[in-house]
């Protein structure tokens, strides 16, 4: 039997695409950018301006190329610079603001005044932008509460309470939307 680096034909791609090779480059685009699109809209509600982030994440990665040194996982390198890009963005252009518990954050509600949410992300989008952040670091990432607090320029404290609050809203609302769909 004969074994095959699956890696090869990425880690040459890599090597081209340092080159500025824009074949290389655009393999590794389409490659990797329906997942990164995912993950930028996990961050930002608008697809448009969650489509500009992910340009400039691959400026950025295409910019940076030269210093993956192909030891780590080149998918989780472009995530990292995905998830930063991401949240340079929201710092830029939101005022970040982070929600104590006792502030009233209600659902968005139809005509006939039943939360109708198809899939976890949109309960995830409806969340404050401070718990949104942390929950998607947290929960989606795996980052740790003192890392999340650097990143955020917050307290550990603050992350594990914004975490808390976004499970518990997003309990309401799962709970809410049950009851809705089933008495």
């Amino acid at each position: 039997m004969k074994v095959v680096d699956i890696n090869s034909e990425l880690f040459e791609w890599i090597d081209h695409a340092i080159h500025n090779d824009r074949v290389a480059q655009r393999m590794i685009y389409n490659k990797y950018a329906p997942k990164l699109l995912s993950i930028c809209r996990q961050y930002i509600n608008d697809i448009y301006a969650a489509e500009d982030v992910l340009v400039t994440a691959f400026m950025k990665i295409f910019t940076h190329l030269s210093k993956f040194e192909n030891r780590g996982n080149f998918e989780a390198w472009m995530r990292r610079i995905a998830v930063n890009e991401c949240l340079s963005f929201i710092r830029a252009n939101k005022n970040v603001r982070f929600t104590d518990e006792d502030s009233q954050i209600t659902a968005v509600e139809t005509s006939d005044s039943s939360m109708i949410i198809k899939d976890i992300q949109s309960m995830i989008d409806l969340l404050p932008f401070g718990c949104k952040m942390v929950f998607n670091l947290y929960a989606i990432e795996g980052h740790k509460h003192q890392e999340i607090a650097e990143l955020l320029g917050i307290s550990e404290g603050t992350s594990k309470s914004q975490l808390a609050y976004a499970r518990k809203l997003l309990q309401q609302w799962l709970h809410q939307n049950n009851m809705a769909y089933h008495g």
